[in-house]
């Protein structure tokens, strides 16, 4: 039973570092881009719940419509003022960029909200679900369902939709795109947009779970790793490899040392990078022409 439990709880923090890690795969096969202060904006999303939520009193399903809105939009402005200008230019400048942004997102979270641990009202936060000997929250529960739709939804949107369609041909071949007709900037701070809301929904998901503070944000590096572990590139890769890390830590908090399981995320990305460089999902394509 105690397997389970850890399998439940490995699952639930998997599924967040995989929602973090797929914003970081739809920003890098739009734009080429990998955008460090992805936890960050989960960060923030999270701050902005909170807002909604417990300061203005909102519901709760009204509050996160909002906060996926308002962290939408922050993703288009993101693109618009800081990035669209760094088209062209050397990698190493747009990731010494993307870094700072996250440096300044936590500071500004700092002085709106405080550096004080805050937690999220929600109406199912505290309750849990017997299923025999073995106890869930219904704070994990929601995870990986809220997960489960989130990915059914993006499947549907690449899948059948137009705007879809275009952001995977955009992400394939830039130029060829702009040439039939697609608004490839536009694409591009939509992609930005999509990215945030992604982040936001994963903040207002495991806000619940653990405090909020200006320094979750680091959780983007596990989430890095995750998407790395998956293949950087593949979006079924990222929650993959998401929930891989997610359940390699908690085993590894149970059966190592105490300070271990911090280490497992990157020894897992290390040991893929000596096996397997490119990833579980080996979807790192050749740009087609």
């Amino acid at each position: 039973m105690d397997l389970l439990q850890l399998i439940v709880s490995g699952v639930s923090q998997g599924c967040v570092y995989g929602l973090i890690a797929l914003g970081f795969v739809l920003i890098y096969k739009a734009t080429e881009m990998v955008n460090f202060a992805q936890g960050d904006l989960m960060m923030l999303g999270a701050y902005v719940a909170v807002t909604f939520i417990n300061i203005l009193g909102w519901p709760f399903g009204w509050g996160l419509l909002a906060t996926l809105a308002v962290m939408a939009l922050v993703g288009v402005v993101l693109e618009r003022l800081l990035f669209r200008p760094m088209l062209g230019e050397p990698h190493f400048a747009v990731l010494m960029l993307t870094i700072g942004l996250g440096f300044i997102l936590r500071a500004f979270a700092g002085a709106v909200w405080g550096n004080e641990p805050q937690a999220l009202h929600a109406p199912y936060a505290g309750q849990v679900l017997r299923v025999g000997e073995l106890v869930i929250g219904y704070e994990n529960l929601v995870i990986v369902l809220g997960t489960v739709l989130l990915c059914t939804l993006l499947y549907l949107f690449f899948r059948f939709t137009r705007l879809g369609i275009a952001m995977q041909a955009a992400s394939q071949n830039q130029l060829a795109a702009f040439y039939v007709g697609i608004p490839v900037k536009r694409i591009f701070s939509l992609v930005w947009a999509l990215s945030a809301l992604v982040a936001a929904f994963a903040g207002v998901l495991t806000a619940p779970v653990s405090m909020i503070d200006p320094l979750i944000g680091f959780v983007g590096i596990k989430a890095f790793a995750a998407a790395i572990v998956g293949g950087f590139g593949s979006l079924p890769g990222a929650i993959l490899g998401g929930l891989l890390v997610g359940l390699v830590e908690q085993f590894a908090g149970l059966y190592l040392p105490p300070g271990y399981a911090d280490m497992s995320a990157y020894v897992l990305l290390l040991v893929m990078l000596m096996i397997r460089p490119e990833g579980l999902f080996a979807s790192m394509q050749q740009k087609k022409v």
